[in-house]
């Protein structure tokens, strides 16, 4: 979405980093819910409370709820719900800053996607951007040669796979209303939410009391504790996802996108305050790193844009 002579930078800048302040505090309440319902469960729920509040976006008349190329729709909403599943379980696994570089490794594996794949000429800057938010990553998850845990790389193939997704976004589904691609998204996550938990009903296995046992939980009847923190993830969500779209319908995009990197203060910040959730100078070395190397790849896509605009 190109930025117009009504673009309002401040305006923007304000909406992407109120959006990400909510998402970096609404992704704490995961590792509470986990200790009660399962991971397929939450979806489910939580889906099914916020395609309500999607119908509401398109009455405000922010976009139509039907695709124009159901395909491309579908498949990006598989993609990004397979990112989705592995980011929100690795959220009860490990720190929120842990899961979050994971995530945010996403426009480092789009820029070798489009390299490699996709054949697209990269330039010294994006490379050097892409070998500073790797080295960010690195040191934000601590990973050990001596103690590896695979669990470790959930967020980062959840950064995988929402690459994917948003190279199919600007490939095939440029045109799409907003609105219409969060419903089918939605509507994904609500169907893989129900097979799991069907599968993890009807075959049921040990699965660990708290948090250990999110991933493999079946349905759990007694909800009454997890709704509240359900209800806060859906209203927050479909908030959220508001305030971004809006920011990027206001601002220039390579502009605005730099802002989403604030969700990586927001996120450990919350989780210090309210979980006791700690990050060491290494991984605050990482954070900065990883934010650094979004704020260059935006100043690049910026003035690559500008040059385009000038011939």
């Amino acid at each position: 979405m190109q930025a117009t002579s009504t673009s309002s930078p401040v305006l923007a800048s304000a909406l992407m980093v109120g959006a990400m302040a909510i998402i970096g505090v609404i992704d704490n309440v995961v590792i509470l819910l986990a200790e009660t319902v399962g991971l397929w469960q939450f979806h489910l729920t939580r889906a099914l409370l916020m395609l309500p509040l999607i119908v509401g976006l398109s009455l405000l008349g922010l976009g139509s709820l039907r695709p124009q190329r159901w395909g491309a729709v579908i498949l990006r909403s598989l993609l990004m719900t397979t990112a989705l599943l592995l980011y929100f379980a690795s959220l009860a696994m490990m720190p929120i800053a842990q899961s979050l570089a994971g995530l945010f490794s996403s426009p480092i594996f789009v820029l070798l996607i489009s390299s490699l794949v996709l054949k697209q000429t990269i330039g010294p800057w994006r490379i050097c951007a892409v070998l500073i938010g790797f080295t960010g990553i690195l040191l934000v998850l601590q990973l050990s040669p001596t103690e590896f845990d695979v669990r470790t790389l959930l967020p980062v193939a959840a950064g995988f796979f929402y690459a994917l997704s948003s190279i199919i976004t600007r490939t095939h589904c440029s045109q799409e209303s907003t609105v219409a691609m969060i419903a089918v998204m939605s509507i994904t996550l609500a169907l893989a939410g129900l097979a799991g938990v069907l599968l993890f009903t009807l075959l049921p296995g040990a699965a660990p009391d708290g948090p250990d046992g999110f991933v493999t939980r079946g349905w759990v009847w007694d909800m009454a504790p997890a709704m509240l923190w359900i209800a806060i993830q859906a209203v927050g969500s479909t908030a959220a996802v508001f305030m971004l779209v809006k920011a990027y319908q206001v601002g220039e995009p390579s502009y605005v996108a730099v802002f989403e990197y604030s969700v990586m203060i927001f996120g450990p910040l919350f989780a210090f305050v309210a979980l006791g959730q700690t990050l060491g100078i290494m991984q605050i070395s990482g954070i900065v790193l990883i934010a650094a190397a979004g704020a260059l790849l935006g100043w690049r896509s910026r003035q690559a844009s500008q040059q385009q605009e000038v011939f």
